[in-house]
């Protein structure tokens, strides 16, 4: 019994010297510019999926969100908040057989006079496929597709904000 906790031990001693020596390491919580100290959310609509999922995706990033522009150091604005389907495949009656559902937005970060992120558009697309016999099934699909979608582009805002770095000085 003893040989054997001391191979198990030696095992994940070996494993924690072989994964500390690559570099690895646990993501821990983002480092932000102090520019990004509080931030206001502008979005054109707050009841979209992006809206939603962004928002969330920042607090749980600890990205200090406040209700007004005036007490914000920085401002993510949404530019654009799309999302919508295009028919991917039809059957041989000409009828949709898949269908791709996509979600763009386009999204700058401004903090008083300097622009720290030039407009950025993230598109993400999923194909799924259709059919008339189960109509409101698809429909639901449709609709966590959607929501999924605009999870990740949330998440790529949020982790964009990361690698954010103090804007040069003009003089």
């Amino acid at each position: 019994m003893n040989a054997r906790r001391i191979r198990v031990g030696g095992a994940l001693m070996l494993a924690c010297l072989i994964v500390t020596g690559c570099g690895f390491k646990l993501q821990g919580q983002p480092e932000y510019i102090p520019e990004l100290e509080s931030v206001y959310l502008d979005v054109p609509n707050r009841s979209t999926a992006l809206a939603r999922e962004l928002k969330r995706s920042l607090q749980v990033s600890d990205v200090q969100l406040v209700n007004r522009p005036e007490e914000a150091t920085a401002i993510i604005e949404i530019v654009r908040d799309n999302s919508g389907r295009e028919v991917e495949s039809v059957s041989a009656e000409n009828r949709p057989r898949e269908y791709r559902v996509f979600y763009t937005a386009v999204y700058r970060i401004t903090a008083g006079e300097d622009v720290l992120l030039r407009p950025q558009r993230v598109t993400r697309t999923r194909i799924y496929t259709y059919d008339e016999l189960e109509v409101l099934a698809k429909d639901h699909e449709e609709t966590l597709l959607r929501g999924a979608l605009a999870r990740e582009i949330a998440g790529v805002i949020a982790r964009r904000l990361a690698t954010i770095e103090v804007p040069p000085t003009t003089s």
